[in-house]
């Protein structure tokens, strides 16, 4: 049996595109914070030095992991036209929220610090939404 699917528009290969660079720096992100050195940490500006000192919950590791690789593999599967792609941001936007309600609860932030983990939500919300239209244009299968 087989499916028949559409030609996605070009905006959706760009969204696609500009969505794995965004998850692909979270990817960065989560290696960079999980492999770096005594040394590294030293060079850092004081303020960044204290962000990576500081303890998290293995809980709080693995849902910053699932978000990032989860998201990272939601990409790859929107760009080879995987309806798969939805599930993998249905739980990347759950490990989104849970590591950044552990972060609103327990790290002071002020107004701009909020800004980039409430971007980060919604970012992950609209991917949600936008892998379920491309299921239901038949863009992808």
């Amino acid at each position: 049996m087989t499916t028949s699917m559409n030609k996605p528009p070009i905006w959706f290969w760009i969204v696609s595109v500009l969505a794995l660079l965004w998850n692909g720096a979270g990817v960065m992100a989560y290696l960079g914070r999980a492999f770096a050195t005594d040394e590294m940490i030293a060079a850092l500006p004081k303020e960044q030095q204290a962000e990576f000192l500081a303890e998290y919950p293995a809980w709080y590791t693995a849902a910053f992991a699932l978000a990032v690789f989860c998201g990272a593999l939601g990409c790859i599967a929107l760009l080879i036209r995987k309806k798969w792609a939805h599930p993998l941001f249905i739980i990347s936007a759950l490990g989104a929220i849970v590591q950044h309600i552990y972060l609103f609860m327990n790290v002071e932030m002020t107004g701009a610090a909020m800004v980039m983990p409430a971007l980060v939500i919604v970012v992950c919300l609209f991917l949600i939404w936008f892998a379920k239209n491309a299921i239901a244009k038949n863009w992808i299968s």
